[in-house]
């Protein structure tokens, strides 16, 4: 598996199940009130982990393939606006061409805003940091919706898995 195939091909099905989760959560009766939503009172709302799911594939094509990215600053104040941005950055990643991504074994230098800073092969870099975190964003916002009674399950997270069904259960 190449290091396209384990980031930007991932990151493009995962902003896909986002967008899924949106477009139900804008059905839901407290729309984009959910945004606010949050699971505990020291994590980020839902709306900030959508600006960092949107960010995060970007960012990390800029380490992998050398595209200029910029990332967002603002927070969204609509579902709507959340999905628009979402479809910004897969449009970024469409963009991106295999060919262009850097050899695996490219060292790259990650400084964190909080001072510490790591030094690692890019398929470290995607591995161990890049993947982990944009997964912990896409489980926290499945999760915050869930908890508002957004009605979403396990075929909402992983809905591209049909597409291998070979057998259904009876109805």
């Amino acid at each position: 598996m190449t290091l396209y195939d384990q980031s930007i091909a991932v990151y493009r099905q995962g902003l896909s199940v986002l967008t899924g989760l949106l477009t139900k959560a804008e059905a839901h009766a407290k729309g984009d009130a959910l945004l606010e939503a949050k699971l505990a009172d020291d994590m980020h709302p839902l709306k900030v982990q959508i600006r960092f799911l949107s960010n995060q594939p970007g960012e990390a094509a800029e380490r992998l393939a050398g595209v200029s990215f910029t990332s967002r600053d603002n927070d969204d104040a609509t579902l709507s606006e959340a999905k628009d941005a979402i479809g910004k950055t897969v449009a970024h990643l469409e963009a991106i061409e295999e060919s262009a991504m850097l050899a695996a074994d490219t060292v790259t230098v990650m400084d964190l805003p909080n001072g510490m800073q790591f030094t690692m092969k890019l398929d470290e870099y995607v591995r161990d940091w890049a993947m982990p975190n944009f997964y912990f964003h896409l489980t926290t916002a499945y999760a915050i919706l869930r908890s508002e009674g957004v009605e979403l399950g396990k075929a909402d997270f992983v809905p591209h898995m049909f597409k291998y069904a070979t057998k259904m259960p009876d109805a």
